[in-house]
């Protein structure tokens, strides 16, 4: 078994405390606050482990305070309802006696449907085409700053693979739509809910950059403080989180300080399996 996938599964596996009451730990990084899908990720399987027969079909999360990687985080569920068709639970994390993130998390009973439509997938390169390998051949792979190259190493629970190359040197992508693939860095045991919690975990990585792409500039430009203010998050089919997905990203609107991002997670296919909307903090570091 892999360290990735061993990471990924651990970072997912709660201790359950009490009835409604679980605690999650965060991995040893270097990181100053626990990563945003971390915790939507956690609060999930919270969740799903107070619901039986049913899948979450939609969530919406606030963080609230930075949550600290040193110490457990605590998820208190709530279970507010548990109807014929649909269940709902209200997730709130809790670290040093304050709430750091909510989350509202509806499950429904699979069923038919005379509407069945979605939108159609971009079309960009395949993941096969832009292997650590593949980019490497390209000029600007020597200059490409570190957190990129980091991307590509294996020791992440979560591969990406970004298609906008040219973004992380200054290009400006003038309507915001950017894509990367995703997936699982090893294969997931066969838990549809854990594939969901998997993809919710990794819908938190690079969704601001939709907003900083329309500037030539990154989130890890040390000129900015970016932060996750709420995240949304629909599931309209099934998929596997350890076969690769595109996230096709864009910005409508920043204003503010705040800037709202889209996200279309799709199969290779073109199926579309899930919705993202987030709206950051994207402010500069007064000199």
């Amino acid at each position: 078994m892999s360290k990735s996938l061993i990471d990924l599964i651990s970072i997912l596996d709660l201790e359950q405390l009490e009835v409604n009451l679980f605690r999650g730990n965060s991995p040893k990084t270097s990181w100053q606050r626990v990563f945003g899908g971390q915790v939507i990720g956690q609060a999930m399987v919270a969740a799903c482990r107070t619901v039986e027969g049913r899948l979450p079909h939609s969530l919406h999360c606030y963080f609230i305070l930075p949550g600290d990687p040193q110490i457990p985080i605590i998820y208190q569920v709530e279970r507010l309802r548990d109807g014929k068709s649909y269940s709902t639970r209200r997730v709130t994390a809790i670290q040093h006696g304050n709430a750091i993130f909510s989350i509202m998390v509806s499950f429904h009973t699979e069923e038919e449907s005379a509407f069945d439509h979605q939108d159609k997938m971009p079309d960009v390169p395949p993941p096969e085409k832009l292997t650590a390998e593949e980019v490497a051949k390209q000029p600007m792979f020597k200059e490409m700053p570190e957190f990129i190259r980091r991307y590509y190493e294996s020791d992440r629970p979560i591969e990406l693979r970004p298609v906008e190359l040219g973004r992380y040197f200054g290009q400006k992508i003038d309507d915001g739509r950017i894509h990367v693939w995703i997936k699982t860095a090893a294969t997931l045991p066969d838990d549809p809910a854990l594939h969901m919690c998997a993809l919710a975990y990794a819908s938190d990585f690079s969704l601001l950059d939709a907003i900083m792409a329309r500037y030539g500039r990154t989130l890890f430009d040390k000129r900015m403080m970016p932060a996750s203010l709420d995240h949304a998050m629909w599931f309209h089919r099934p998929f596997r989180a350890d076969e690769w997905l595109l996230y096709a990203q864009d910005s409508p609107s920043a204003r503010g300080g705040r800037g709202l991002t889209r996200g279309s997670i799709f199969k290779p296919d073109g199926t579309l399996v899930a919705s993202v909307a987030q709206e950051g903090s994207v402010r500069e570091r007064r000199s």
